[in-house]
């Protein structure tokens, strides 16, 4: 398998060690701060709510002035806020973790903070030392070729029987496409149809050539050769490779490589939710590489992850929860920074789609199946009983993200215009 079964995922948790903050004497030297803190969060919440019950007894209504998402949050301990306003969602989880702070259902609570995140500022983000170290460790993650080796090992590499306990029989890691007039729709099908979309926009039909960048577990590549494409299929992950080796049918190849290796000549090529593993000084040679693999007239299917555009800024210039603990090196989309290096590398940027809510239902119903698996004892071993609630923790976040609307998901199709490689 490749994994062994002691203390599988401490790569990950190990984030507690780069980035932990022990604020116990600063907590309670701030204490009369603590209700300022309230205040501000409180003025900058426009839409929504959270009701708050505080370590001394008393309630206290954030928001509540226009509808939103609703939430309820116990602070069992003021050291929560001061985690806040440090160490910003990094310290958020960190607070949970502690049980500093319990909510009875968090993604609400996730949704409304995104919700008016822009309004908020900088009420709950990192600030000053912190956010210089957060940023600090962020960039001794970055994805140079030893490095994204590394990262993608960190994750991807937790082993293919952790995945296949929650994601499902597509063995898919990104959103699915849901359509209401399928509804009711499965999982695997609506995972199926975004795999489809996929392949339809760069026209696949028989005899073509496709690279994939980012393979996962194959499932896209397998389907395209049915299709009865030549894919190149091209990962960093051994646990993903040697699974998608194992399935494989038709003409397919997997292989292990970086996609700045990448020397070919393609009909198509598609990205499924790669492109947020590589940061931001890395986004223009992918562009580099799909136009120097892309025949011309050729097509390019890419789906990702983005943040808005007035909240990127603030997000990239430290480290948040994500980054810190879940995908070391990574970072979200900047949309319209992304098409201008498109566009700058004759790659016409066209029929974009979003489908930020039908993330929110695939992390959904992937927590619903996770927690099946941990409830029942499906998890394979090696998995320690906080790495289960880092993973919960994870998905609930990413849902209430996607719920509340500052994080988007996209399909866009890149149309080569020039013969020119870069």
């Amino acid at each position: 398998m490749g994994v062994t079964d002691q203390s599988r995922g401490s790569d990950l948790l190990a984030a507690s060690q780069r980035f932990e903050r022990r604020p116990g004497f600063l907590s309670r030297l701030l204490a009369p701060g603590f209700h300022k803190l309230l205040d501000k969060l409180d003025a900058g919440m426009e839409r929504g709510a959270v009701l708050g019950r505080l370590p001394d007894g008393s309630t206290r209504l954030i928001g509540g002035r226009a509808p939103g998402f609703e939430a309820e949050i116990t602070i069992h301990n003021w050291r929560t806020l001061v985690r806040v306003a440090t160490g910003g969602s990094v310290g958020l989880y960190q607070a949970w973790e502690a049980g500093e702070w319990s909510s009875p259902d968090p993604v609400p609570f996730f949704a409304v903070f995104m919700q008016n995140a822009q309004t908020l500022g900088d009420a709950a983000r990192a600030k000053g030392t912190w956010r210089r170290a957060l940023a600090s460790a962020h960039r001794r993650q970055r994805n140079t070729r030893a490095g994204a080796a590394k990262n993608i090992a960190a994750h991807y590499d937790l082993g293919n029987d952790f995945y296949a306990a929650w994601l499902g029989e597509t063995m898919t890691y990104s959103a699915a496409l849901f359509d209401p007039a399928r509804a009711p729709e499965t999982l695997n099908a609506a995972q199926r149809a975004k795999i489809d979309a996929i392949l339809d926009r760069v026209d696949l039909k028989q005899g073509d050539s496709l690279l994939e960048i980012g393979c996962g577990w194959g499932t896209l590549a397998r389907m395209a050769a049915d299709r009865g494409a030549k894919v190149d299929a091209i990962s960093l992950s051994d646990e993903q490779l040697a699974w998608a080796r194992r399935q494989s049918v038709g003409d397919a190849r997997f292989l292990k490589q970086d996609y700045r290796d990448t020397k070919g000549q393609y009909d198509a090529i598609a990205s499924v939710e790669m492109v947020e593993a590589l940061g931001h000084e890395y986004w223009p040679t992918f562009m580099d590489s799909v136009a120097r693999n892309l025949k011309p007239g050729g097509r390019a299917a890419i789906q990702f992850i983005s943040l808005k555009d007035e909240l990127f800024d603030a997000y990239a210039g430290s480290a948040d929860f994500i980054q810190a603990y879940i995908f070391p090196g990574g970072l979200l989309i900047r949309a319209s920074e992304f098409r201008e290096l498109a566009e700058a590398r004759g790659l016409a940027w066209t029929d974009e789609v979003r489908f930020g809510q039908d993330y929110a239902e695939t992390l959904r119903i992937w927590r619903e199946k996770f927690d099946h698996a941990a409830d029942e004892g499906l998890l394979p071993p090696g998995f320690d009983d906080r790495f289960k609630a880092l993973w919960r923790y994870y998905l609930m976040y990413c849902e209430g993200g996607f719920r509340g609307g500052g994080i988007d998901v996209h399909q866009v199709t890149l149309i080569k215009t020039t013969g020119d490689g870069a």
